[in-house]
């Protein structure tokens, strides 16, 4: 009788794309109503677990064959690639494929903290790089590394980011429990702040204590100008007026000739 490993095999082997395992019972079991033959009908109704186990044991021996090609498992689907090595001889039979463009080291950083603490919101980002990350979190966006995942149970519901399946890929991870171990990371306090304002949903929020204005100190108020100001005193030694007024000075007179 065929092996179950033997059959994923040969279905890994002719497939044009990776088969996650629930494509590849989905497969055992389409062979199986299609066929009469019992041991065809046999593998119908495969357990996951089994799956698994021959998945990985047929991992196993290939890796253990020192072949050109192994059976790696990328984002949770199955796929037989050849070893890094032969990459030189295999360019010259395929041509240059566009590879995608390399992230920035921001970039780098705020999709790592994404990827180990993920849901996070882009405040909650934001306050363990330091900085803002609008720019940055727009380019993991639009290349499909990050995704919005659902609302915080916080004042204004923020989005909060998550990855995504390209991720993985992008990394070359099975799952996000291949991720190297980062204890200091997961360990940093985050705290959530009670209220955020927001311009719009989704966007970068700071913790309304941020925004206090400074205080307005008020300049101190003039002497006030009382609405009639006294007269100005008159000099003792001035003529002065049978009305009270200071009379014109007279220019001396000229001298006779």
């Amino acid at each position: 009788m065929i092996e179950l490993k033997s059959i994923l095999e040969a279905i890994l082997f002719a497939s044009q794309k990776p088969l996650a395992p629930a494509e590849l019972k989905a497969l055992l079991t389409t062979a199986a109503e299609q066929s009469e033959d019992q041991s065809v009908r046999a593998f119908k109704k495969v357990k996951a677990d089994d799956l698994a186990a021959a998945l990985e044991q047929l991992a196993a021996e290939h890796e253990q064959a020192g072949r050109t090609y192994r059976l790696a498992c990328v984002a949770g689907a199955w796929q037989f690639v050849t070893q890094p090595e032969f990459a030189p001889w295999l360019r010259a039979l395929t041509g240059e494929r566009a590879r995608p463009g390399r992230l920035s080291q921001p970039a780098l950083e705020t999709v790592t903290i994404i990827a180990y603490r993920q849901p996070l919101t882009r405040a909650e980002i934001e306050q363990i790089r330091g900085v803002s990350v609008d720019g940055v979190m727009q380019t993991l966006l639009e290349r499909g590394l990050v995704e919005p995942t659902g609302r915080a149970e916080a004042v204004g519901r923020p989005m909060q980011y998550g990855t995504t399946k390209l991720f993985l890929e992008y990394f070359g991870l099975r799952s996000l429990e291949d991720l190297p171990a980062a204890d200091e990371l997961r360990r940093i306090p985050v705290e959530r702040p009670a209220s955020l304002v927001t311009v719009e949903p989704g966007l970068a929020t700071t913790p309304p204590e941020q925004l206090a204005l400074p205080e307005v100190t008020t300049p101190p108020a003039e002497t006030a100008v009382p609405a009639n100001p006294p007269a100005p005193e008159i000099a003792t030694d001035a003529p002065v007026s049978p009305t009270g007024t200071t009379p014109e000075p007279v220019p001396p007179a000229e001298p006779a000739h």
